[in-house]
């Protein structure tokens, strides 16, 4: 079963940032969601890796 773990930021850099990280560390572009309007990078990952996931975001200080 799959988890969407969203997480929101102050800027758009910070979400360049968390996309890079997570696409350096083998995540499939097609499971990462970048909304810029709001600063949310939302992430499609498997319960096996949430924790790996939620170690990477919260590394760029999410604000919620």
């Amino acid at each position: 079963m799959n988890e969407t773990i969203t997480k929101t930021y102050q800027s758009e850099e910070a979400l360049k940032n968390v996309w890079e990280d997570l696409v350096a560390t083998g995540m499939e572009q097609e499971q990462i969601f970048l909304d810029k309007k709001n600063n949310q990078v939302r992430v499609i990952t498997p319960k096996e890796t949430e924790a790996e996931v939620l170690e990477i975001l919260v590394r760029h200080q999410p604000i919620d």
